[in-house]
């Protein structure tokens, strides 16, 4: 029973049952989303894709727990989400960092959060060491934000995330402000980074190419007011994923021209 059960926790790791989401704003009630249901495996990577105002951001602040849906449910390990928690952490655009402080230190700020009542500083330094490691900055430890490149900046935000063991990493365009090649390096880093984690992923994106190559899922949203999903693409590709090989990947081009389709034909049918 307890394996059952077990199993069926790793199915459906996170969940979204019959979510809706409203603000209320000077001209009235504003329905942002609409009937939003999808699951995620424990370990699976997941894009949500859509066009500017679709509520992909919304989507990602109820699982972070930013906010809490107008009806529906989310849970996470079974538990339902109702704020924010340690299991749960946030890569936004921006990565803000404190400009005064080192990256070490920075990384050190949610590593204390999180394991400063149960471990000793030199355990909380070591974790603040190893999670640099992870992310290829050791080198830049000891450097302050103004020192450093933007690239490596998002890295230390990915880093001070990581450094909290989330079971879930959420992450809202986290590359969307970065130059086309520091976003490819840093998206072969995240696919290394991750296959070592092993943590659950959801990233928020308006990149079909990023999505593809990151996802084993990819959430196709349908425009807002009301927004819901339109469609779930899995995506079969084998791991790990090399750029290059798969420009020349019938199955790439084919997965990223169904993406483009509900965006400019599906999507637009569906909203008009």
């Amino acid at each position: 029973m307890q394996a059952s059960t077990d199993k069926v926790l790793q199915e459906r790791y996170v969940q979204i049952e019959h979510v809706n989401m409203s603000f209320v704003t000077k001209k009235g009630t504003f329905e942002a989303l609409r009937d939003v249901n999808f699951s995620i495996k424990e370990g699976e990577f997941i894009s949500i894709i859509g066009h500017s105002g679709c509520g992909k951001s919304t989507v990602l602040n109820l699982i972070a727990g930013l906010l809490n849906p107008t009806d529906g449910h989310l849970f996470c390990n079974g538990r339902e989400i109702a704020g924010p928690g340690p299991e749960r952490a946030v890569v936004f655009q921006n990565h803000s960092l404190l400009p005064w402080l080192t990256c070490s230190e920075n990384v050190g700020l949610a590593v204390d959060r999180v394991f400063g009542k149960t471990e000793s500083k030199a355990q909380c330094a070591e974790r603040t060491k190893a999670t640099l490691e992870l992310v290829g900055l050791s080198h830049a430890a000891e450097k302050r934000p103004n020192e450093i490149s933007g690239g490596m900046k998002q890295r230390v935000g990915i880093a001070r995330a990581l450094a909290m063991e989330p079971k879930v990493l959420l992450l809202d365009e986290p590359f969307g402000a970065l130059d086309a090649l520091t976003r490819a390096n840093l998206q072969d880093e995240l696919m290394r980074i991750m296959a070592r984690s092993g943590a659950t992923a959801v990233m928020v994106t308006h990149d079909v190419d990023e999505a593809v190559l990151l996802s084993d899922k990819i959430v196709m949203m349908t425009n807002g007011p009301a927004a819901t999903i339109g469609e779930i693409l899995s995506v079969d590709l084998p791991k790990p994923r090399k750029r290059l090989e798969l420009a020349e990947n019938a199955e790439y081009n084919h997965l990223r021209a169904e993406v483009l389709k509900f965006l400019y034909e599906r999507h637009a049918k569906k909203a008009a």
